[in-house]
């Protein structure tokens, strides 16, 4: 059995976002499927992902995120901010 090893308890969420990879890029589309204080679960098609970018959320401020892991489409990433 796998172990859990998140420090905070998440939320299912379907709500839409974006992301940027840098300074003066242009925000990209994704939909979060579930936050923590510590992270989010990602929904995003057609982006190489880089170590570390931007998520702008609908409903806090824009947060710097660390990418933990990757399958596919979906993404984890770590608020590092």
């Amino acid at each position: 059995m796998l172990m859990n090893r998140r420090q905070s308890e998440r939320r299912l969420c379907r709500s839409f976002a974006k992301i940027q990879f840098g300074t003066g890029s242009l925000p990209r589309d994704c939909t979060v499927t579930d936050v923590s204080d510590g992270g989010v679960k990602v929904i995003a098609e057609d982006l190489d992902i880089p170590p570390e970018f931007t998520i702008i959320l609908s409903t806090s401020r824009p947060r710097q995120c660390r990418l933990a892991w990757r399958i596919g489409h979906e993404f984890g990433a770590q608020f590092i901010d």
